[in-house]
């Protein structure tokens, strides 16, 4: 397999290096993937290119060529080294049989401890089980999503060991009142229906949309039904000052259909409620910048087979920026949570019902992040964070990296990083493996790529190496013949990943990315060969998409066996646009009729096909 992945990068760089012999296309639109200003890499807005972390961004253009109401699926292939689980048609549930789990370079975790869910910039996971609710993000609700691949402890504190996945959200940005719906209907039943409506007047904007999801599933006893609402209001207050607050609520039930296999039993059914409110203050002068935000999660979980949870996590961000003369930027932040909650079993002792655990933990960050630039051509960093736990105590997270600009087309850059991420309330309290004496796991990353673009920036491309490695992760270990939590597991991976993205002709863009990853030890939820292609063709009142996934040597077996899956996906969708606002469109999904398992004994659905119909004004 190793000769195939080096096969593959040497036709990636062959061809990388191969476009600027193309110089006489016709190319007239602007797609300036690398010049992006992002704000998730560093505290204050940048360009991509002057980021030492590798970052990916999915815009909304490349959300809406999907089909997909959830966001996470979308993802998949679209950001080299990222992988996401999936186990149906839609829903990806919780507990037992369930999906969603995030991989980022082999770090995630199962349940996805490793990888840090962001809203604008605050922290997403559950307050008791410390992950994610994938089931909660909606892809209506985003503007764009900022991807870290490798640590971001430095910036985000516990989770971020792997990388972080910012999800940004939608605002109204064009006076007067704006909105649209759309409804599809496909294989298994499958309803989807949205409705959103934004309003700008001056200084003022509001955004509202309402989601509603269900099937019933490709297997007996797999549907799922969702529904959630999202309001964000905001105001500019002057021109050095923004305030804003949103808040979202989501309710969905899911289905266990349990393992394909021939003595499967049905799994459970679950009703999980999650929301969370936030409300930020953002200030920008000519030499500070910063911003404050508050936030709150919540969310209640009940299982059939008696398992009750009330969780939160809540606290606040600030940090300022001072520029104290050209090229410089110095940033101090602050940031406090308390997560925890309520979990219980209504039915164990013979309905006696007991309680797990009911408490909270404390977090406080203290970090200081330092950036100069010399001669337009070299940018420096380094930062360093403290977190305090108010279980184990403190931990120092440093960061050190490095962006050089051969040109205006090309640029190297470089980082070594620390990431980290604490012992969940599950891990320390909760059930037989709990070991209240843990200590945060954590990894040291290093990597270091190359920005390239062509042809007056009509094509982009990225190409970065990195190795990860971690002696200290948690993992269950047999002590005097019992399971217990323990700092013994052991990582180290290595790899390569290639993005790249062209717009070829005035109505033509071509987007590929490969990612490779050597894991000494095999990790599940990640393949050891991602490979992604798509193209989007608009001529005249059509669209047509198609985007084609192969995936190599996926461990699938979320327990120790190790289980490798190897798969190909061709999707395709076709929009007719019958006026400016009205537009109808029909899409495909494995369109080869593979038959896989992300998931183990979870058997994904063959040939899928929706249609439907989308109006804005």
């Amino acid at each position: 397999m190793k000769t195939k992945a080096i096969l593959h990068l040497v036709l990636t760089v062959t061809f990388l290096f191969s476009l600027k012999s193309y110089a006489q296309l016709s190319i007239t639109k602007d797609t300036i993937q690398i010049d992006e200003i992002v704000v998730t890499g560093t505290p204050v807005k940048v360009n991509r290119s002057s980021i030492p972390m590798a970052v990916s961004v999915v815009n909304r253009a490349q959300i809406e060529d999907t089909d997909e109401s959830a966001l996470l699926p979308v993802l998949n292939g679209k950001v080299p080294g990222l992988f996401v689980t999936e186990r149906g048609i839609t829903g990806f549930g919780v507990a037992t049989g369930s999906a969603g789990q995030i991989s980022i370079r082999g770090i995630g975790g199962n349940p996805t401890t490793g990888v840090l869910m962001l809203i604008d910039g605050h922290p997403q996971f559950m307050g008791i089980m410390g992950h994610p609710l994938p089931d909660s993000y909606v892809s209506s609700d985003v503007e764009r999503v900022e991807v870290i691949r490798g640590p971001a402890s430095i910036l985000y504190g516990s989770n971020a060991m792997g990388g972080v996945i910012n999800i940004i959200t939608k605002k109204q940005n064009k006076e007067g009142i704006h909105g649209n719906a759309r409804v599809s209907y496909g294989s298994y039943n499958t309803l989807k229906y949205m409705g959103a409506l934004g309003v700008k007047k001056q200084k003022f904007n509001a955004f509202v949309s309402v989601n509603h999801d269900q099937t019933d599933g490709h297997r007996e006893h797999s549907d799922f039904n969702i529904t959630n609402g999202y309001t964000k209001l905001a105001y500019k207050v002057n021109e050095h000052l923004n305030v804003s607050t949103d808040f979202s609520l989501a309710n969905f039930d899911a289905a266990d259909p349990g393992p394909d296999t021939l003595n499967a039993v049905f799994g459970e059914t679950i009703d999980i409620t999650r929301g969370y409110w936030a409300f930020a203050v953002q200030n920008e002068f000519e030499k500070l910048s910063g911003s404050l935000k508050l936030f709150y999660n919540f969310g209640e979980h009940d299982i059939t087979d008696g398992f009750h949870s009330k969780d939160h996590n809540f606290g606040l961000k600030f940090f300022e920026s001072l520029r104290l003369f050209e090229g410089n930027n110095i940033t101090l932040g602050v940031d406090y949570i308390n997560y925890g909650g309520m979990a219980e079993n209504t039915k164990a002792m013979s309905g006696a019902g007991i309680v797990f655990a009911d408490t909270t933990l404390n977090e406080l960050g203290l970090y200081g992040f330092i950036q100069q630039s010399f001669w337009n051509k070299l940018t420096l960093n380094a930062g360093l964070r403290f977190q305090n736990n108010s279980i184990y105590g403190g931990e120092w997270i440093p960061s050190v990296g490095f962006a050089y600009k051969f040109d205006e087309t090309m640029s190297w850059k470089g980082n070594i990083s620390k990431g980290f991420r604490s012992p969940t309330l599950k891990e320390l309290f909760m059930w037989g493996p709990q070991n209240p004496d843990l200590k945060p796991e954590s990894i040291l990353n290093y990597e270091t790529g190359i920005l390239k673009t062509f042809l007056n920036k009509k094509v982009s491309a990225e190409l970065t190496f990195f190795a990860v490695n971690g002696d200290n992760l948690i993992t269950s270990v047999p002590v005097n013949g019992t399971p217990k939590y323990m700092n013994s597991g052991e990582i180290s991976n290595q790899g390569i990943e290639v993005a790249m993205n062209a717009e070829v002709l005035e109505n033509l863009v071509l987007s590929t990315t490969y990612s490779y990853i050597n894991m000494e030890n095999p990790v599940y939820a990640t393949p050891e060969h991602q490979f992604y292609f798509s193209m989007h063709y608009s001529p005249d009142a059509f669209q047509l998409m198609a985007s084609i996934q192969q995936v190599s040597n996926l461990d699938n077996d979320p327990l120790s066996v190790v289980n490798k899956e190897s798969y190909t996906l061709l999707k395709a969708k076709a929009i007719y646009n019958f006026t400016k606002g009205l537009k109808l469109y029909v899409s495909g999904e494995n369109l080869l009729d593979q038959t896989y398992q992300v998931n183990r004994y979870y058997t994904m659905p063959g040939t899928t096909f929706f249609g439907g119909i989308n109006y804005s004004f």
